[in-house]
């Protein structure tokens, strides 16, 4: 049996923070090996006041203040907080699976070569949007080959959500890159693998997610991804993942076709089939999710919502970053909830 903390930042959750730290508690790991380290970014709602009826009850949960507000400060402040074997990384909008902790544990005691373990995301529908958001992001089509997302297959993956870590991994390769306020696991996990580890997905570890609940808080989620996608790559001094660049060629594509028709017809021709072709893929593969035509109709504005998004966000971050050198702008820091 190993130690375990389980690391949460949190900020104004009054709404999941219980059902987060519930989901925890009734695991079935040995509460004496247990700790819950909750980060909270100065919230203004009663998430602080729920947190502490837990604290006072239950003498493994800590709660810190997060000065500065965002994930990647958060997490480092709960990796420092206390010494254990494996550290796990989990949002507060989570809900674990029971076994999820045990699970991960023996993966990490049964593979020397593991950094890091996790499992797949079942994203909870709390309402008619949050369903039509839900089944896009569970898409391959829609997020591509991300594994935690589409459940296509156990092994090892380039990253994972919430996912539990070796110690040892933090001590050698350090903590997350503060720079960062978002992309950070990503960039950490890329970290790891450079250094030899490996990361393993396995489809019967499990958890809840609440997913956002507007097409705008997607749109601005996905652009922040791509914009700071081009940060990481740029201090890495290379592309981290293949699947990054399509949102940005398919942008890019979009922006040709109104100059196609200025070098041939025949060509612009060409250029609308193409996109004729994607439309079609994108209106067949939401119906296959759903067989309502409304529902098909608003997963493929979602698929478009999820490609433009981090296709522009991937551009902006290209000008700024590479083009003009500049640090992160103040606008990118900001909460996509």
């Amino acid at each position: 049996m190993k130690t375990v903390s389980i690391i949460i930042p949190c900020r104004n959750e009054e709404k999941y923070i219980s059902q987060c730290i519930d989901s925890i508690i009734n695991n079935g790991y040995d509460l004496n090996l247990l700790n819950i380290i909750i980060c909270d970014g100065l919230s203004d709602d009663s998430t602080i006041e729920i947190i502490n009826k837990y604290v006072s009850k239950f003498d493994f949960i800590r709660l810190i203040k997060n000065h500065k507000q965002t994930t990647q400060y958060a997490l480092n402040l709960g990796i420092e907080a206390i010494n254990s074997d494996i550290k796990i990384i989990l949002g507060a909008h989570a809900i674990l699976y029971p076994d999820y902790i045990s699970k991960c544990v023996e993966h990490i005691n049964n593979n020397e070569s593991l950094g890091c373990v996790g499992g797949i995301i079942e994203n909870v529908i709390e309402d008619y949007k949050t369903g039509i958001i839900s089944k896009s992001m569970s898409s391959s089509f829609g997020v591509g080959n991300v594994h935690f997302r589409t459940a296509e297959k156990d092994g090892y993956v380039d990253t994972v959500a919430f996912g539990a870590y070796k110690n040892e991994v933090f001590e050698k390769i350090g903590l997350f890159d503060e720079e960062l306020v978002r992309n950070q696991d990503d960039e950490f996990n890329f970290r790891l693998i450079k250094n030899g580890y490996k990361i393993y997905l396995d489809k019967t570890i499990k958890s809840k997610y609440f997913v956002r609940a507007s097409f705008k808080k997607l749109f601005k989620q996905y652009y922040q991804y791509g914009y700071w996608k081009v940060f990481v790559n740029v201090k890495h001094k290379t592309i981290t993942t293949i699947r990054q660049l399509i949102p940005l060629f398919f942008v890019l594509f979009l922006f040709t076709i109104p100059f196609s028709i200025f070098i041939h017809k025949y060509f612009s021709l060409f250029m609308i089939s193409i996109l004729s072709f994607y439309i079609l893929i994108s209106l067949v593969t939401a119906f296959k999710l759903s067989k309502n035509i409304s529902q098909t109709l608003l997963i493929s504005y979602s698929f478009l919502i999820l490609h433009l998004s981090y296709g522009f966000g991937y551009l902006e971050g290209i000008f700024h970053f590479i083009l003009l050198q500049k640090k992160p702008s103040s606008k990118s820091k900001q909460l996509s909830r």
